[in-house]
């Protein structure tokens, strides 16, 4: 079985008294217990605006969560300031653990299944164990790419999208039967207002570098994120899509679907919250 490297991710590890009632009460998603599925969460700012963004899973008597490499520093430096007296202790592992994608589980592994969405095993071991894995990460992002999953860091930076953005209210990121937690105002206002006008679009046919803005009808409906053989993920404006054959990346037609988890259409229009 082939483990591919993600050398992008981050891992950390919480273990304690408070652990799961320190992250389940600071980010979006339903934290496990128990079991080998891992949770689909994002830390959010006030405004609710996603400052980082992975999975959870439960092993060893603790909690283990991986971000982008990108936000990891700002991850660890704001999961330690909302632990205040908190009985938890954070371990970074980013010198000691890596980060890998399987089809099969191996080593530290949980689920990868984000709503109806799997996209096999994340898998977690220590540098020495990882010397046969595959550092070529390109099966990973072709899989999450044609389920138009999106990643922070290879797809949008941080503070600039919300959880309703990325799908996070479809794909089990959100747990809405919990207490507070850090933007919850905004994601419940998004939900119950039905306010989310920007959502996950797979942009096929594209020969252009990320970050690079959709056109439709005329005007910039969002940009694409990481390319892979010629197909990203875009959040989109959906009421800038009435036809969604007639988009454009840098003057090249593309090709736009929608997710086949999506619950949504192109052309969807939301109430002001004015």
């Amino acid at each position: 079985m082939t483990i591919h490297l993600r050398s992008d991710r981050a891992v950390f590890r919480f273990s304690g008294p408070d652990a799961h009632r320190l992250i389940n009460d600071v980010v979006t998603g339903e934290i496990p217990t128990e079991g080998d599925k891992a949770a689909a969460w994002a830390l959010l700012s006030p405004q609710g605006k996603i400052l980082a963004e992975g999975l959870a899973g439960f092993a060893e008597d603790a909690l283990w969560l991986d971000v982008h490499t990108s936000v990891a520093d700002d991850f660890l430096k704001r999961m330690k300031m909302y632990r205040l007296r908190a009985k938890v202790d954070i371990d970074d592992l980013r010198e000691t653990h890596r980060v890998g994608f399987a089809a099969e589980p191996a080593h530290l592994a949980h689920q990868d299944r984000r709503g109806p969405v799997s996209l096999g095993y994340r898998i977690i071991a220590p540098v020495e164990a990882t010397i046969d894995w595959s550092t070529d990460d390109t099966a990973y992002h072709t899989a999450r790419i044609a389920n138009g999953i999106l990643h922070q860091g290879n797809d949008f930076p941080a503070n600039e999208a919300f959880a309703h953005d990325i799908g996070l209210d479809i794909l089990d990121g959100i747990d809405f039967a919990k207490g507070c937690y850090v933007g919850q105002e905004v994601v419940s206002r998004m939900k119950h207002r039905g306010t989310a006008r920007r959502r996950p679009v797979i942009v096929s046919g594209v020969d252009a570098p990320p970050d690079t803005p959709v056109i439709a009808g005329g005007r910039d409906a969002g940009t694409i994120g990481q390319v892979v053989d010629g197909k990203a993920v875009a959040i989109l404006r959906l009421d800038r899509i009435t036809d969604p054959s007639a988009a454009t990346v840098e003057g090249k037609t593309v090709e736009l679907s929608l997710p086949a988890w999506a619950t949504y259409q192109f052309g969807d229009s939301v109430p002001s919250e004015d």
